[in-house]
């Protein structure tokens, strides 16, 4: 069975929810581990509240920040002196309320004309410009790929390649299971790139709906009637030696929208079915 400490709390679940009600929720199911976002209504990681403010209220509620999500379009070469300001600023704030962890997102969009070259050469460009900023704070970069065919890094196995070019001991990787499964990466891949995961992340799918229509509006939480068999994927990186914590991180409405006691059990009743 997965310890339940492994377990962690992506902030989408509960949009809706202040700080401190997001906080309470996690720590009184028994979840020590949170992830903060900054693509919420208002875009404050911890709305409004200082660091100081904010960590001292993770630490009442018994839990612990384990990533800010996320650098958005961190590959891309156009604008990058602005997104170096962004990391900056997001690592300052990580450090701050003690988080060890920045989440960087590829490019996701079907206007991208590069060419998958053009679209490695920056990601790693991208990865050697942000690696003295990691390595300088002792913090980590976990490099999510999206597997939306439009997405610039589609693949665990590239993001391994990128981050083996950039030459900084600071990056690691997320496994998305709704994006390995609409992603290129097969078994084989997964023995390769297990080293180099940071993170799950673990959503379910359960609409009659082809694969290539799957959306993030279509992310539950995991449970039997998954389509994507997410449970057998966490179990796969756990024989393959993962060792990283597992995040909950549905995106759909119809779970955002839940009342809090109906949202609580739903996500004991999620992990439960993840551990065992």
């Amino acid at each position: 069975m997965v310890p339940m400490q492994r377990f962690a709390l992506n902030r989408i679940a509960c949009p809706s929810l202040g700080l401190e009600e997001f906080f309470s929720l996690a720590g009184r199911l028994g979840i020590a581990k949170v992830e903060l976002r900054n693509d919420l209504p208002g875009g404050k990681v911890t709305d409004g509240m200082s660091p100081s403010q904010a960590a001292a209220l993770a630490e009442k509620c018994g839990v612990r920040v384990i990533t800010i999500n996320a650098l958005q379009k961190f590959d891309l070469a156009a604008g990058r002196p602005a997104r170096i300001r962004e990391l900056e600023a997001l690592l300052d704030l990580a450090v701050e309320i003690r988080c060890p962890a920045l989440i960087l997102c590829p490019t996701n969009d079907k206007k991208d004309a590069r060419d998958p070259a053009a679209r490695m050469r920056e990601t790693v460009e991208a990865l050697k410009a942000y690696g003295p900023a990691f390595a300088s704070r002792g913090m980590l970069g976990y490099v999510e790929p999206l597997g939306f065919g439009e997405c610039a890094v589609q693949s665990l196995l590239k993001a391994v390649e990128a981050i083996g070019q950039s030459g900084f001991a600071c990056y690691r990787t997320v496994h998305d299971t709704f994006h390995h499964y609409l992603g290129p990466d097969t078994e084989k891949d997964l023995q390769k790139v297990a080293p180099l995961m940071g993170l799950i992340h673990a959503s379910g799918v359960e609409a009659d709906i082809p694969k290539a229509a799957f959306l993030d509006e279509h992310r539950l939480l995991c449970g039997p009637k998954d389509r994507m068999a997410s449970r057998d994927q966490v179990r796969r990186l756990l024989s393959l030696g993962y060792a990283g914590d597992i995040a909950l991180e549905p995106f759909s409405s119809q779970v955002q929208k839940m009342a809090p006691d109906a949202l609580a059990k739903a996500i004991g009743d999620s992990i439960a079915y993840l551990r065992a």
